[in-house]
């Protein structure tokens, strides 16, 4: 992409030049001299000066709309008018959605996106964007939302999901904007000619000459656009489409949406005026263009059916599909309460055998399964249907979060709401009594679940409302002056998902350069990989797991930190975002090492390494699905 869009400003480069010099000869030298010689005329400073303004304000346009997106997801969909469905919908087909984006994002071990509707959009069409999975949306068009079955939804949402943790959707934002720079002249070009009708005399036909040589030019920055909008973005459409299927473990799901979109007067097309801007993040060919083969920035439908499913009968398919549900035919999700059982183990204590090595271990950063979509359902389902209906309001959704951390002791309890009034967040204090009732009987295997489901709706709140959280959990944890692993990884995640939205910082550093920040989080892994029962051998195991972590990564040994803050371990995790790719690889390897040098895995354990995943922008699916998470207690 790099070297296209090299070739693209060298293009426009010289296309300005020879405007520009023929805008000289026309104008400065005499017409009844040979052609050669009236170019030959032409002072070298008018190319030179062309040439640096039109490669600075190619770049410059460019650099305006990378910063002006700031890779945010919200931007991109606000930008083509799309509206963001709010948490607490009750139309049908927008719960449906909805519910679909929470199981995936769950299976996938990343944050639930915020969702947006292209109501205007009649073509069956979807997207995905943003800079990381922390701060990303789905989009869909009204007419996917009103076409598609919830099977063939689900295909198209799968289809996203890969996008978004394969990190396609960083480099299609950024596409965005650097090929923004190579279009803008042709549209000065346009605002020259239409400009003509305020000037008059031979000044107009100056400035229509000019301004059509600008268009024409703004074709060959269009061509090469397309061009490289098409080599990279093909081969990732055949990843997503495979990778739905991995997901969603049914290739007729997306297959029927294909053929929906082949079937369908209006296809993928979109109308909107950012419609090319934008055309190579859509799940469908969303442009008409001349010499598609060339610059289409999908595969054919045709081949990608063929691929995912060699023998897909399309006439057999749609006589047997299920029509997209109509308003009132959704039946309202119900589920069972996640009790807690008397005799359920400790949750810090609670494991299951773990054979994966290492390097598979840390294969499963951005994983695809099926198996963890319906493990997903049902942790959702088992959530209960009160809290769920809380966690999709603002104020509803804060109130739940704290109330997951209140002791289950009344003079525990009292002693964490008069903290919170304290610290100023008295009527939060209130609310959280109240939701104390609801989550009072919920696993903490549950809390991460709540948690996924909260955000999307504090997301959307006032970042005052985000600080007043953070703060209130902070007084809740802190009461007791002591803070337990369960309630760091809580308060870690939300403040990580909830802080003001930063440029991600550059990720030039490798393992040894951050080795202290690495024994630090390395160290923690450790120590909650060691039972709380455990007596005799526990410095040996501690041992084991930092020899095994130390040795994965090709680090030296070295004894833990005698103490683990909160503040110590947050610190370090902020600062390991400067790992390079290839070195978060190995960060992710070794911690798993130590995590798997006994053989098992704690749901704890498992906690650690899911936020460790989301800090990086590493996401990893539920670790653990074999044990009942009713049955883990406090």
């Amino acid at each position: 992409m790099v070297i296209l869009f090299l070739l693209a400003t060298i293009a426009v480069v010289l296309a300005v030049d020879l405007v520009a010099a023929t805008a000289y000869v026309w104008t400065h030298v005499r017409h009844g001299l040979p052609l050669a010689q009236r170019y030959a005329a032409v002072p070298r400073a008018l190319y030179v000066w062309a040439s640096l303004g039109t490669a600075l304000l190619i770049f410059a346009v460019s650099a305006f709309n990378v910063t002006k997106l700031g890779g945010s997801g919200a931007a991109v969909a606000e930008m083509v008018g799309a509206r963001r469905v709010e948490p607490a919908t009750r139309e049908p087909l927008e719960r449906r959605l909805l519910n679909i984006v929470e199981e995936m994002a769950i299976a996938a071990g990343v944050r639930v996106p915020a969702v947006y509707v292209m109501d205007a959009e009649r073509g069956i069409n979807a997207f995905a964007a943003g800079w990381d999975t922390t701060n990303c949306v789905v989009a869909v068009t009204r007419g996917a939302l009103e076409t598609l079955s919830r099977d063939e939804l689900q295909g198209v949402i799968g289809h996203e999901f890969s996008h978004i943790v394969n990190g396609d959707i960083r480099l299609n934002i950024r596409m965005i904007g650097v090929l923004a720079g190579i279009i803008f002249i042709g549209a000065i070009g346009q605002f020259l000619m239409r400009s003509v009708r305020r000037s008059e005399g031979k000044s107009a036909g100056q400035i229509l000459a000019v301004g059509l040589a600008l268009f024409i030019i703004g074709y060959v920055g269009l061509f090469f656009a397309r061009l490289i909008k098409a080599a990279v973005s093909r081969q990732r459409e055949f990843l997503a489409d495979a990778s739905s299927v991995q997901f969603t473990r049914n290739p007729d799901g997306i297959c029927g949406a294909l053929d929906q979109i082949r079937a369908a007067a209006a296809g993928a097309a979109i109308s909107g005026r950012y419609a090319e801007e934008i055309s190579h993040m859509f799940f469908g060919q969303a442009i008409r263009v001349y010499f598609g083969g060339l610059f289409d920035t999908h595969p054919p439908l045709e081949e990608r059916i063929r691929r995912v499913n060699p023998r897909f009968a399309p006439a057999p398919y749609r006589s047997k599909r299920s029509a997209a549900p109509l308003a009132g035919e959704l039946p309202e999700e119900t589920g069972a309460m996640g009790l807690v059982e008397p005799a359920g183990r400790r949750l810090a204590d609670t494991g299951v055998a773990w054979g994966r090595s290492a390097a598979d271990s840390a294969k499963l950063v951005g994983a695809l399964d099926g198996a963890k979509v319906d493990y997903a359902a049902r942790l959702i389902a088992r959530v209960p249907a009160a809290l769920r209906e809380m966690a999709r309001d603002a104020e509803g959704a804060r109130a739940a979060l704290v109330a997951l951390l209140l002791g289950p002791k009344d003079e525990v309890m009292r002693a964490q709401l008069e903290a919170m009034k304290q610290a100023g967040a008295g009527a939060l204090a209130e609310r959280a009594a109240r939701a104390a009732a609801l989550t009072a009987v919920l696993s903490p295997a549950f809390h991460l679940t709540v948690v996924d489901l909260a955000l999307p709706a504090i997301k959307a709140a006032p970042q005052a409302a985000k600080d007043e959280l953070i703060t209130a959990l902070e007084a809740v944890i802190n009461a007791d002056r002591r803070v337990t692993v369960h309630e760091f990884v809580m308060l870690t995640l939300l403040r990580h998902q909830l802080a003001p939205q930063a440029k991600p910082p550059a990720a030039d550093r490798n393992l040894a350069d951050l080795r202290a920040e690495v024994l630090i989080v390395l160290s923690l892994i450790a120590h909650a990989g060691v039972r709380t029962d455990a007596t005799v051998q526990r410095e040996e195991a501690l041992r084991a797991a930092m020899v095994a972590g130390a040795k994965e990564m090709g680090l030296p040994v070295e004894a833990p930190p005698g103490a683990l803050s909160l503040d110590a371990v947050s610190a370090a995790l902020a600062n390991l975002k400067r790992l390079r790719p290839l070195e978060k690889a190995r960060l992710v390897k070794g911690l798993f090492a130590a995590v798997s040098a006994d053989g098992t895995i704690r749901v704890i354990e498992a906690e650690l390494m899911r936020l460790v995943g989301a800090v990086l922008d590493c996401p990893l699916p539920p670790l653990i699905d074999a044990i009942d998470p009713t049955a883990l207690a406090l």
